[in-house]
């Protein structure tokens, strides 16, 4: 297993290939004005309404709830990506430093969308210029096609070759995205991430890694990717829901299965090795399991693996006490209180 010492239990920290952190204090929200029966309305119903409702403060503590969940999950590194469309401007730096201070690697990008009229689109993009002209370790975010104009799609490109990274979009994770293959087409290279795929044709002359989220496609009801099918790298997401990437390799297993009796767990786990090449520093860092051997056969049937240890750049940063830079309690206290403010607000 590449990276990994099996007989020891411990592997290098994990990496959570796509998350949405602001979701962090989605929990336990008010159900939306009408109950949603597509992806679409899922969306309108849901996240659109949530996104437009959130602050600056609320993105600092969501993102400190996050990273400290993460240290309890043995990941290390984490790729987001952010709207805010009412705060944005500053918005990366706030998430990554609030990740910074709990001990956690974050790769930052702003789902830059043109709901929002063209201002949004232009704010978007600039928060993106800014971090990333600032030294911040991030991409360029799109939201997804089917909600930026073609203009907004290419400029989104542009800052993305401008500072040598790749974009974050999602791509076809409902059919109303039917037509981004045909949208980006010429636009992507190797460095994008495209989230989902679950609607991509397998056959789709996209560049990038594809961002498998199997917990969040089922919860929205979407389908299944089955990411095996395509000849771009595949990494694991939770699009939000946590970052417990040994559940997500777990169910990525059992989902692949499902469609194919001859499936390994090794591909699925090779999928999670592959968060490595996108964040390469979380290779150094070191998790020590409470299972020994940290083997995919193992892992994949053997349910409750939890860490001892998380070390971050040679520093431990969680231990079966809890977290080494923060205090916990407080972190999910100040959290209790943003996500108060925010579903007040819904």
């Amino acid at each position: 297993m590449t990276g990994t010492d099996a007989g020891a239990g411990v592997t290098p920290g994990l990496v959570c290939a796509h998350h949405h952190i602001y979701s962090a204090l989605a929990r336990g929200m008010p159900a939306p004005p009408v109950t949603p029966l597509t992806f679409r309305q899922i969306l309108e119903q849901i996240w659109w309404r949530l996104d437009t409702a959130l602050d600056l403060e609320m993105l600092e503590w969501s993102a400190k709830l996050a990273a400290l969940e993460a240290l309890e999950s043995g990941t290390t590194a984490i790729v987001d990506h952010n709207e805010s469309p009412n705060a944005i401007e500053g918005s990366l730096s706030v998430i990554a430093d609030a990740c910074a201070e709990v001990g956690v690697r974050v790769v930052c990008a702003y789902g830059v969308t043109d709901r929002h009229g063209p201002d949004g689109a232009r704010r978007g993009l600039e928060e993106n210029r800014r971090f990333l002209a600032a030294g911040g370790r991030g991409l360029v975010g799109i939201h997804a096609a089917f909600t930026c104009s073609d203009e907004t799609l290419a400029a989104a490109a542009a800052l993305a070759r401008e500072f040598g990274v790749g974009a974050h979009v999602h791509v076809c994770e409902g059919p109303e995205d039917a037509e981004a293959p045909d949208r980006l087409a010429g636009l992507t290279d190797e460095r994008w991430l495209l989230a989902h795929g679950v609607h991509l044709p397998t056959d789709h002359h996209l560049a990038g890694t594809i961002l498998h989220n199997p917990f969040s496609n089922l919860n929205n009801s979407v389908g299944y990717a089955n990411p095996a099918r395509f000849a771009n790298p595949v990494a694991l997401g939770t699009d939000g829901i946590g970052a417990q990437m040994i559940e997500t390799f777990r169910l990525a297993y059992a989902l692949q299965r499902s469609v194919d009796v001859t499936a390994s767990p090794e591909t699925a786990w090779h999928w999670l090795e592959t968060g490595w090449d996108l964040v390469p520093e979380a290779r150094t860092d070191r998790v020590t399991w409470s299972y020994q051997p940290m083997d995919p056969w193992h892992i994949a049937f053997t349910p409750g693996i939890r860490p001892l240890r998380v070390e971050v750049g040679g520093e431990l940063v969680w231990d079966e006490h809890g977290p080494t830079r923060v205090d916990a309690a407080e972190i999910r206290a100040k959290a209790r209180e943003q996500a108060a403010r925010l579903h007040a607000r819904l």
